[in-house]
């Protein structure tokens, strides 16, 4: 969809030997929780090899890594996570209790 009114778009990308599709998804609720109407939309990217990846799409050809498991070390705490999509959608949101 491309109109004025594009709204950032998110993307979990897990490895399905791993079993991680339940902490990606539970990941992207989180993020659709906190940030409502604000995104678009959350995808879950079935993947392999280990592959633990966040990105976040703000616009066309503009997409940014928000968390990789290997480059990162493990896997996101949501109040991380939140405060890196929010640094990137909305950089004056207060997200609570999770900026304490």
């Amino acid at each position: 969809m491309t109109d004025s009114h594009h709204h950032p778009r998110i993307t979990l990308l897990y490895c399905t030997r791993c079993n991680w599709l339940l902490r990606a998804a539970w990941l992207a609720q989180e993020l659709l929780q906190t940030f409502g109407t604000e995104l678009g939309e959350a995808t879950l990217q079935p993947s392999d090899g280990g592959v633990f990846q966040i990105y976040v799409e703000t616009g066309p050809n503009e997409r940014t890594q928000l968390w990789c498991r290997s480059e990162d070390g493990g896997f996101p705490e949501a109040k991380i996570l939140k405060r890196r999509l929010r640094d990137q959608i909305a950089p004056g949101q207060d997200l609570g209790h999770n900026d304490r």
